[in-house]
């Protein structure tokens, strides 16, 4: 061990976290993640969470208490890029580092570390466009407006629409990534009878299945995130023809590692760091055995199956699971 890392080995961080939306399955995995990761970290003594559901005034008011707390890092999953800003820059300014997963912050100085939701939303709708022959009626269920990783998909997915001319858009909502309510608004456009040919979800996916099943509609294609409940549909409902696209919440562990990487004097050369996702289908053999191997019935069914981020995380299977961080937080 050199002389650098022994000076940096008995360092005690404290790092603040902020998210707000609550009791989705994703961000859940996310906070278990940044947890977990803050365990398995030497160099991380303590974290502050503040985890609610709440906007962007309930956001800034959580961010101007982590300073107030005299953090050393925030690691944020940001409600808007903008409207973040004054606490980000007041953090910045007292040396706070700050690390933004999942969604961008236009604060100069920020850093980012997200999974690539523009190619997330390419990957699935490309494929949902093809597997309807290239000419069809799609039902557009979308996340947060005005959240950036909403406004990055919608990107994608008109990137793929413009290869597609064909298709329409015959219903599009906001679910607020919130499985009961995207479930509800399946089932209300089920019930107007109007046809369609495929869905294309944000990571809500498989409650839309249970509302075609529970309502005896005829499935149709869809395309949804590898939550576990959802990958396990793509191996079990009969007649189901799906993709997942991979979006770990687990990005959120490592944007912890990231900020004391950054702490530590290891920042990397671009304050943008992106996760490309992968997509998996249930239609080919080769994409049969990705989503078998990929199966974890150890999971809570809203929470995606990639609990890693290669290179990054480095806690296990049972420390994500068990959501504790360092001194019991």
């Amino acid at each position: 061990m050199g002389t650098a890392s022994f000076a940096n080995a008995h360092k005690s961080y404290t790092i603040g976290i902020s998210n707000t939306v609550q009791g989705n399955g994703w961000r859940e995995q996310m906070i278990c993640a940044m947890r977990a990761q803050a365990l398995v970290e030497g160099d991380v003594g303590n974290i502050i969470v503040a985890h609610r559901n709440t906007d962007s005034a309930g956001q800034l008011e959580d961010l101007n208490n982590l300073i107030e707390a005299g953090v050393d890092a925030i690691v944020l999953n940001p409600s808007n890029p903008d409207a973040l800003n004054s606490a980000l820059e007041a953090a910045m300014a007292q040396d706070i580092v700050v690390v933004a997963v999942d969604a961008g912050v236009t604060a100069e100085g920020a850093y980012i570390l997200s999974n690539n939701q523009e190619q997330y939303a390419y990957l699935g709708a490309r494929w949902l466009f093809e597997q309807v022959g290239g000419s069809g009626d799609i039902v557009y269920m979308r996340g947060i407006a005005g959240v950036s990783a909403d406004t990055d998909r919608d990107n994608g997915f008109k990137r793929a629409l413009e290869e597609f001319p064909d298709i329409n858009v015959v219903h599009e909502v906001f679910t607020g990534w919130q499985q009961d309510q995207g479930k509800q608004q399946m089932f209300d456009f089920l019930a107007t009878g109007i046809p369609f040919d495929g869905v294309w979800t944000s990571g809500i996916d498989n409650v839309i299945v249970d509302a075609f099943v529970e309502s005896g509609a005829p499935l149709v294609p869809i395309v949804g995130a590898d939550n576990a409940g959802f990958v396990q549909y793509l191996t079990e409902v009969n007649g189901l023809v799906g993709a997942a696209v991979t979006n770990p919440g687990s990005v959120g562990g490592a944007g912890i590692a990231l900020a004391v990487d950054i702490l530590n004097g290891e920042a990397p050369a671009e304050t943008t760091v992106l996760v490309d996702p992968v997509l998996w289908e249930n239609v080919t053999d080769a994409g049969k055995a990705t989503i078998t191997a990929a199966q974890n019935p150890n999971l809570d069914p809203e929470w995606p199956v990639s609990v890693t981020v290669p290179g990054w995380t480095d806690y296990t299977m049972e420390q994500i699971i068990a959501c504790e961080g360092p001194s019991g937080s």
